[in-house]
């Protein structure tokens, strides 16, 4: 891949939205700016379908790792650059096929695209006229036209010709952020930085709101979402994350003989923090890792309960997805390794050892109405709140919990 004199991307199924396809191109030209900025000898230019990334000594195998993360490409090739001229054609092309070294016997075809109709010779004549001298040079290599082992792709433009042979595949889907904001509550588990990279890949822009109650989470357990948002960045550039203290919070719901509702009740006052932290943020949407079922809050009943708690809509990703397949695509988008150290449910206090699976609506709003100084506490929360921007390779950090808070960090997975 070093050969790569150019990167090609291709834009994924947002090409089929009509009006809506500059705005989209605009924003993913935007994306792929944001994600090269740590290498400046890059050269960027935006074509109808497609941005080409010069590299100019850049390492191609970083950027491609890079790029192919950008919501909104579906795919990369790198390039190999020759004149619009026949002998230069040839004479890449051979280069190419120099510097990836095809195995003897490996079956091969040349499609040739006359962009440029100015050029002197056509695409069929042109697939000849480059693999003759191919063939004659490289004994190993045998026609197959029709399910080739190699296929040397030649795009003949006015400036330049472009040769490649790879398609690596793009995570697709939809611009960051050309489908609005949403908050996405997340834990240090499994679920949650799904559910985000998920509703990314949809073209949300999200902002994640951490719930930790020291000191009975630990700043581990705190930095260990700092790094899963890091890891999500690199699919965003930057984001936002909000780490609510909640101890105060959470302990008003012990001594009350509701135990059995504790978990009902946590999460119902998440979700009224989060929508505060999305009004003033002009977020639309709240979004969760819940999976139906998977645990006892997850029941339909429960969920019915909780998301009574707020007027925004609560998008859940994952709602009907197997754990095996949550677990197969955390670790293919890099935050598995993250989400199974043990810092996060480090105390189980306030846990109940039966939580319900059917809260009963009436009864838990008659206890969040008695609770003594409630809104006042989901206030100062909020107040309390600490923001901060993670980018994808920086090592910002929140501060130093220094209070004497007790408590206990929900979990949304």
């Amino acid at each position: 891949m070093d050969y790569a004199d150019m990167l090609l991307l291709r834009f994924g199924e947002f090409t089929l939205k009509g009006k809506n396809r500059a705005r989209f191109e605009k924003t993913v030209l935007r994306h792929v700016k944001e994600m090269t900025k740590p290498y400046p000898k890059v050269v960027l230019t935006k074509e109808f379908g497609r941005i080409y990334v010069e590299l100019n000594g850049e390492p191609a195998v970083d950027l491609v790792e890079a790029l192919k993360n950008v919501f909104g490409i579906a795919s990369v090739s790198p390039v190999k650059v020759a004149k619009s001229d026949l002998e230069d054609i040839v004479a890449v092309s051979r280069q190419f096929l120099e510097i990836i070294a095809p195995a003897p016997g490996t079956t091969f075809k040349v499609n040739a695209r006359r962009v440029w109709k100015g050029f002197p010779y056509g695409s069929m004549e042109m697939n000849k006229l480059v693999s003759t001298p191919l063939l004659q040079g490289y004994s190993g290599l045998t026609v197959d036209v029709k399910s080739p082992q190699l296929e040397l792709r030649v795009e003949i433009r006015q400036g330049h010709t472009y040769i490649f042979c790879e398609n690596i595949t793009g995570v697709g889907g939809f611009p960051l952020g050309t489908n609005g904001k949403a908050m996405l509550l997340l834990s240090g588990g499994i679920d949650s930085p799904v559910a985000g990279w998920s509703s990314m890949r949809r073209g949300l822009e999200v902002e994640c709101v951490h719930f930790y109650s020291y000191p009975y989470t630990s700043e581990l357990a705190r930095q260990k979402v700092v790094d899963l948002t890091r890891v999500l960045s690199r699919y965003a550039g930057v984001i936002k994350l909000h780490l609510v203290p909640f101890t105060e919070v959470q302990t008003s719901f012990t001594g009350i003989g509701q135990d059995n509702l504790i978990i009902t009740l946590m999460r119902r006052a998440m979700l009224r923090i989060t929508t505060q932290l999305a009004e003033r943020e002009g977020a639309l949407a709240i979004v969760t890792g819940e999976s139906l079922g998977q645990v006892a809050s997850q029941t339909l009943p429960s969920m019915n309960v909780i998301g009574r708690a707020t007027d925004l809509p609560l998008l859940r990703p994952l709602v009907m997805m197997d754990k095996s397949d949550i677990v197969e695509l955390s670790k293919n988008i890099g935050t598995y390794e993250l989400s199974i150290l043990p810092y996060e449910d480090c105390c189980t206090l306030f846990v109940p050892k039966s939580p319900t699976t059917n809260p009963n609506l009436r009864i838990v709003d008659k206890i969040e109405a008695t609770l003594p100084s409630y809104s006042a506490l989901l206030d100062a929360a909020i107040e309390a709140t600490e923001t901060v921007l993670i980018t994808p390779y920086g090592d910002e950090k929140p501060r130093e919990v220094v209070s004497a808070q007790a408590g206990l960090q929900e979990e949304w997975f």
